[in-house]
């Protein structure tokens, strides 16, 4: 079975594949240490540990060169937020798509929020061009379509059911709706969508049990991991030019652990 396969396959409706999004190689390491059946990444982590903003600031270079880095240190499936794509036309989204198989990536997510111009969301048959391209762009690649209603205040279930419906006619395998933690609503989508739906989680949202109930077939992280890494980093620093103490840095993985899991047999 290829990753890609593998990675098809833990899509299950009721059965969520949890995914604790990685933002580098040693983040994806411990997760898949930890237990992760597959890595996914987090395109905000990932920018902010280049030095760009999350919200098509990147470029694919970087993005694309970082996907080949985690594929190279992880023996799961990896699948990688692409943002939009990294690109402005369809053709040039089927390029990035292409990059990112290449780099060995079993799945990717493309959202459709508009980060320039008036408009909160592409509009749907520019959004389902270019899924169409990626779709195009491999045949075996696990597409999941990110809509943005809910984080952007863009609509709500029927906005949300009439776009997940276009996508996946569109080529795309599943549907990432974030923003939403409320499970009567999330069980309407789940109920109206085709396909297996992601949900994002963050403290204080229901639990993987919960969302299972409901047919969540995918809960991811996002960023979320992320930002409380760095928050370490600001209470490291904050302490230490403070009261000049330590204390942030308890409950860290040592450091030989964490060497030995950056080995990788020859």
């Amino acid at each position: 079975m290829t990753d890609q396969q593998l990675f098809r396959s833990l899509h299950v409706s009721g059965r969520p594949l949890v995914l604790v999004n990685a933002w580098d190689a040693a983040s994806a390491r411990v997760a898949e240490a930890a237990g992760a059946p597959a890595v996914a990444t987090t395109s905000a982590g990932v920018a902010w540990s280049l030095g760009a903003p999350d919200g098509d600031a990147l470029g694919p270079d970087l993005a694309v060169d970082l996907v080949a880095r985690i594929v190279a240190t992880v023996s799961v499936p990896v699948t990688a937020d692409i943002e939009s794509g990294f690109g402005a036309t369809p053709d040039e989204v089927g390029d990035t798509v292409r990059r990112v198989v290449a780099a060995g990536a079993a799945g990717v997510n493309i959202e459709d929020a508009l980060h320039a111009g008036p408009e909160p969301l592409r509009a749907v048959p520019d959004q389902c061009a270019r899924l169409a391209a990626a779709r195009g762009a491999s045949a075996d690649l696990f597409i999941n379509a990110r809509i943005d209603t809910y984080l952007r205040g863009a609509g709500g279930v029927d906005e949300t059911v009439a776009r997940a419906n276009a996508y996946l006619d569109a080529g795309a395998d599943g549907v990432f709706v974030p923003g939403v933690i409320d499970l009567s609503v999330i069980a309407k989508l789940v109920a109206a969508i085709p396909g297996p739906l992601n949900v994002l989680a963050w403290p204080g949202a229901p639990s993987v049990a919960e969302f299972a109930e409901v047919g969540v077939a995918r809960v991811s992280l996002g960023s979320g991991v992320a930002e409380a890494a760095y928050a370490t980093m600001r209470r490291a620093v904050e302490e230490a030019m403070g009261a000049g103490t330590y204390s942030a840095l308890a409950g860290g993985i040592d450091y030989g652990s964490l060497n030995e899991l950056m080995r990788r047999p020859s």
